[in-house]
């Protein structure tokens, strides 16, 4: 019997070797083999695959998968073949033989899967050989990439609601980690917005054990982690590409077969990792989060995490690459407070619009909700997704529940402080409120006289880090990158603040933090490093703008002076190292925009005397002309001097009567004449 009458049961045991579906595929694939519209967001290692593959066997024609990486095409490929299944992929890392297959299979009507990279579809010839190709469904891998809202987006994605539109087929979306925005712009995107049948699978992997844990010496965290699985694949993910090859490093030196994986790499020598990492048990990658995506191995027996991932979903993707076989697998993730500081200045850097760096703090501040859980991880993981579920039994705080307290008075004190402070603060400020901090700052502001002032000395400096920590992750504070990051309260602080409903905090993640410990070395200090961040993001954007690179506009100590001094007025900014009057006259409106949230306006003669001593002087003689524009009693004609020439009369030297007189000619000299010399003798 021709597979495309086979019955899929048959098909699966046949082909794939199984005796039955896992929960949820049989519906799903029932549904894309009928021709169905289909989005399906399972979990990875879920099983999304056969849901396109199968029906593909029990359709006629071909199916297109688009899918974004070209070593999972590969991978899959590789396995159908090995299955017996006609399939091929059209990918930049073919060889010639490879390709001239494909087009053999597809001119002759064999081929059954063609897998292609969504930058295929910017070539119009792409879109005509499908339309002769006989495609009679587009399956979609990763679909999340069509969305701004999705953490790794990638254009070329939107294209394919025009190739569905224009081959008049079926499309089936699949994804593993979709919220409610993600699911929205994939259904607008792929579907013109038409509802297909949505199909939303468990996210619980039970098999996987939860972890997190703030850093305290990270490298020898990983390695005892790593020291206690020796033997077994896995993965280390770090957050910058110098951070793999070090802790690779450190990994064979502990004995352990160990390789590092980044962007930065030739692509000969990536492919070459992940074929190692496919083939060779036990091989632990230390990697970027460029590794994973393509890697379809079902033995990882354990991630780790040497920093904090950017989101929810990109935490649950990437731990969702172990265990992918069922069996017990293990994660840890590491946390700290440079982490998320690095993480809002990514976001608060970034070129997107308000509204998504918005939700980008949202999906951060539950991961941080996560990493500082009261109870069972787990079932706070699934509550974001929107599912519930019992205690899980495997997570470390199940394992070993945290001690916790009454922080109601601590968050209340941190509440007040914010509040009595207008909400325009960060947490490095409002902690030198609590503790009584006398800083030039809060005596400058006069936040030394507030009632909160000096209130929180039964706690150190770290402990009420980690209060605001623990405060952001459960959402009561955000910090607001309109205001450079300043903490803002959330309305589920309000009841607490007012006294209606307390709030219980980790004992131990306070407790550990009255250890003192050598703080991280920054740019600028923590109240200042939000700001930092704007400015970076507007020297990003007018660089780009001029396709100039970044340090050509101002360099980073400017930058940094600019953050520290907070100059409000151009004159202030012509001060600031590096801002020449060149650069004042083109980018210092606008960097100053950023540090006052307004623009002041200037005339451009005024302009090139900021910062300058006859600046000053040319506002004194500007005030004093308004004054005598209709002479001293106010009723003759209206008379005044041009911005240049009172620059000029700016740059004089005091006591020279007969030189302004020549400069300013007989009417204006006998107006102004006397005010300006009074004006220049006060200035010398």
């Amino acid at each position: 019997m021709p597979r495309d009458h086979m019955p899929g049961e048959a098909l699966l045991k046949e082909v794939f070797g199984f005796d039955a579906f896992r929960p949820g595929q049989g519906e799903i694939v029932e549904a894309v083999a009928r021709g169905q519209n289909v989005l399906a967001i399972m979990p990875t290692g879920g099983g999304k695959s056969l849901c396109y593959q199968l029906p593909a066997l029990m359709r006629g024609g071909v199916t297109v998968v688009i899918s974004p990486l070209i070593a999972l095409m590969r991978d899959q490929v590789r396995g159908l073949r090995e299955a017996g299944v006609a399939a091929g992929a059209l990918t930049s890392g073919n060889t010639q033989e490879e390709t001239d297959a494909v087009w053999d299979m597809l001119s002759e009507g064999t081929l059954k899967l063609l897998y292609l990279a969504p930058e295929r579809l910017a070539s119009g010839g792409a879109q005509r050989m499908l339309a002769q190709a006989g495609v009679s469904l587009i399956a979609v891998d990763e679909a999340h990439c069509v969305s701004q809202w999705g953490h790794d987006f990638r254009p070329d994605y939107l294209r394919i609601g025009e190739l569905r539109r224009a081959l008049g087929v079926p499309l089936a979306a699949f994804t593993a980690t979709a919220d409610q925005e993600t699911q929205g712009e994939i259904v607008q995107r792929l579907f013109d917005g038409e509802a297909p049948q949505t199909f939303l699978r468990g996210f619980d992997r039970p098999n996987i054990h939860l972890a997190f844990m703030p850093k305290d010496g990270p490298r020898a965290q990983i390695l005892r982690f790593a020291a206690a699985r020796k033997g077994r694949s896995g993965i280390v993910y770090c957050g910058t590409r110098a951070k793999t090859e070090s802790l690779a490093q450190a990994l064979r030196e502990d004995g352990h077969s160990a390789c590092y994986y980044h962007g930065g790499m030739e692509a000969e020598d990536r492919r070459r990792v992940e074929e190692r990492f496919a083939t060779e048990d036990g091989l632990i990658v230390v990697a970027t989060v460029a590794f994973g995506m393509g890697v379809d191995k079902p033995d990882i027996r354990w991630v780790a995490h040497a920093d904090l991932p950017k989101s929810i979903e990109a935490y649950y993707q990437e731990i969702g690459r172990a265990g992918r076989d069922g069996a017990p697998a293990e994660t840890l993730t590491l946390y700290g407070a440079d982490d998320i500081r690095l993480r809002r200045a990514q976001i608060d850097e970034g070129m997107a619009p308000p509204e998504r760096r918005v939700a980008d703090h949202g999906r951060l501040n539950a991961l941080l909700g996560l990493a500082e859980a009261l109870g069972c991880r787990r079932q706070q993981l699934l509550r974001y997704f929107g599912e519930s579920s019992e205690p899980c039994g495997n997570c470390d705080l199940c394992d070993k529940p945290p001690e916790v307290f009454d922080g109601t008075e601590a968050v209340r004190k941190a509440l007040s402080a914010a509040l009595r402070t207008g909400e325009n603060f960060g947490a490095g400020h409002l902690i030198d409120i609590l503790l009584g901090n006398e800083t030039d700052k809060v005596r400058q502001r006069r936040h030394d006289q507030l009632p909160t002032f000096g209130v929180g000395r039964d706690l150190k400096k770290g402990q009420w880090q980690a209060v605001f920590r623990q405060m952001m992750g459960r959402d009561l504070v955000r910090p607001d990158p309109e205001r450079h990051g300043a903490l803002v309260m959330t309305d589920d602080a309000l009841p607490i603040l007012r006294g209606e409903e307390s709030i219980q905090l980790r004992r131990d993640v306070i407790d550990r933090a009255a250890e003192r410990r050598p703080q991280v070395k920054t740019l600028v200090s923590e109240e200042d490093a939000p700001l930092l961040s704007a400015l970076k993001a507007k020297r990003r954007a007018l660089a780009e703008a001029a396709s100039l690179p970044a340090y050509m506009i101002f360099p980073d100590r400017t930058l940094i002076e600019m953050a520290e001094a907070r100059p409000a007025t151009l004159d202030d900014m012509a001060r600031i190292n590096g801002v020449g009057a060149k650069k004042l006259e083109r980018y210092g409106a606008e960097f100053l925009s950023v540090i006052t949230g307004d623009t002041e306006e200037m005339h451009p003669t005024r302009r090139r005397l900021a910062g300058s001593e006859a600046g000053s002087v040319y506002d004194a003689l500007m005030a004093a002309q308004a004054d005598l524009a209709r002479g001293a009693d106010g009723t003759e004609k209206p008379l005044s001097c041009s911005a240049s020439l009172l620059a000029k009369v700016a740059q004089m030297p005091a006591g020279r009567p007969d030189e302004m007189a020549r400069l300013l000619g007989e009417r204006r000299f006998e107006r102004f004449g006397p005010a300006f010399l009074d004006v220049l003798n006060e200035a010398h």
